[in-house]
């Protein structure tokens, strides 16, 4: 199970998240998540999904059930195509986008992204580091993402910014 510390700006509470896959076959697992607010002691959401790979397309897609407490119970729809710039895999452009719908399926969100990332494997010794570039296709707004071992630092121009600690 993947469980990670996470901190936003906007929110001013520590979340623990945690995530668990699950493999069905070779190229496909369901993936179960979910968050618990320290600040109220009660869950902010829960999801579960069923995810396809195409690692020969460098493509995955996925659709599930996402529940939270004011939006209640959602379906979601998500794809992600990755675009290698170098043979070794190290520097990517990718597209992803996640669509979500009510109980009714009335649409309840859109997301799209189009990003650069950049992998630099010992970066220093035992160090490995991420920076990744995009840009939300639904806010229009620019992102930025640094990831070093365990840590993670999110912002976007809009301001927004969080940051999560793996564990």
């Amino acid at each position: 199970m993947e469980t990670s510390l996470r901190y936003g700006g906007d929110s001013k509470a520590l979340r623990i998240h945690a995530k668990q896959k699950l493999p069905l076959d070779s190229k496909t697992r369901l993936q179960v998540h979910g968050e618990l607010d320290t600040r109220v002691g009660a869950p902010t959401y829960f999801t579960a999904l069923v995810r396809r790979f195409y690692p020969d397309f460098s493509t995955s897609i996925g659709a599930g059930l996402h529940y939270d407490k004011r939006d209640k119970l959602r379906y979601t729809l998500r794809g992600k195509k990755a675009f290698p710039v170098t043979t070794d895999g190290l520097l990517s452009f990718s597209v992803k986008g996640k669509y979500d719908l009510d109980k009714d399926f009335k649409e309840r969100g859109s997301k799209g992204a189009a990003e650069l990332s950049w992998c630099i494997l010992n970066f220093q010794k035992d160090q490995d580091v991420r920076f990744k570039v995009g840009y939300d296709l639904i806010e229009k707004v620019p992102y930025a993402q640094i990831r070093e071992n365990n840590w993670t630092l999110n912002a976007d121009f809009n301001g927004r910014w969080n940051l999560r600690f793996d564990l």
